[in-house]
């Protein structure tokens, strides 16, 4: 059984996802992180909301304490987990970093009555596999090559978190300490399924046209984001008048991160319109007043 061990836990899969509880306002805001991060990529930047809303962290499904089974890590498996978590909160608000705008988009699409509002901060959207593949081995992503050959990448991953786990922190000084920590808090298999099911196999235009009007969708994106295209994204919205667009100039993929005050100003603005039965002009007002 050992080197099962170095390949991943055998975690059951009938474990709960690990969350966290902020705050004792009456609207929920549901915080989901992206590949690698956890509810420490957004905890310690969130205490000027918490007096407003009740704010619940998420390790997603393979990540940070949350269960490792080894299992095929495809949308439908992390959305199942999220609901069971989620299910039980009544609508709530999401914003979600990257892999988890990607899950917060299919969350909805399951579950509409389950959400107010979407907020999806760097959102890597291609269009498909194929799309993904072709951006991402001949963009501007360095080391691109080894992103979308799978036993590159896993070997990658497991080098990463066995030899440079202690590390990290001090190598990756693009983001807090604390984020980097948990960089390496997965398996080879949730990370690299996640990657492939869920960010290159994962075309989320037919979830998003089925999104009902009410539930609004407010994007942040990066000017200078190569992971995921900022175009993409324009053109999505540009395409459907009830959503709000915000690109913050000179900013790469972790808008929370670069301008934490931007965003939960925008946050807090989208989490007020779904309390308020999508009416985004309060978005409009915190859109403008970052002009």
């Amino acid at each position: 059984m050992s080197w099962l061990k170095a390949f991943g836990s055998r975690t059951p899969d009938t474990s709960r996802l690990y969350t966290e509880t902020r705050g004792q306002g009456e609207e929920t805001l549901v915080f989901i992180p992206g590949l690698g991060g956890t509810t420490r990529y957004w905890g310690p930047r969130l205490a000027p909301i918490e007096h407003r809303y009740r704010v619940v962290l998420v390790d997603l499904l393979g990540f940070g304490r949350s269960p490792k089974p080894w299992t095929r890590y495809s949308v439908a498996r992390h959305v199942d987990a999220l609901h069971e978590v989620l299910g039980g909160l009544g609508p709530v608000s999401i914003v979600g970093h990257s892999l988890g705008a990607l899950l917060t988009v299919a969350y909805a699409a399951r579950y509409p009555d389950q959400v107010r509002a979407m907020t999806l901060i760097g959102m890597p959207y291609f269009g498909g596999q194929r799309r993904a593949y072709r951006y991402m081995r001949h963009g501007p992503v360095k080391g691109g090559f080894v992103y979308t050959n799978i036993v590159l990448t896993m070997a990658a991953c497991i080098f990463t978190r066995r030899v440079l786990g202690w590390v990290l922190p001090y190598l990756v000084r693009s983001v807090p300490r604390e984020v980097a920590e948990d960089l390496v808090k997965h398996t080879w298999r949730s990370s690299t399924s996640s990657l492939w099911e869920v960010v290159y196999r994962y075309d989320a235009a037919e979830d998003l046209e089925s999104l009902p009007d009410q539930i609004g969708v407010l994007c942040i994106h990066g000017e200078q984001d190569v992971i995921a295209p900022a175009t993409a994204v324009e053109r999505l919205a540009a395409s459907r008048p009830s959503w709000r667009l915000r690109i913050l100039p000179g900013v790469d993929h972790h808008p929370f991160l670069r301008d934490t005050q931007a965003c939960l100003s925008l946050i807090d603005a989208m989490g007020c319109s779904g309390k308020k039965g999508n009416t985004l002009s309060g978005v409009q007002s915190a859109l403008s007043a970052g002009d």
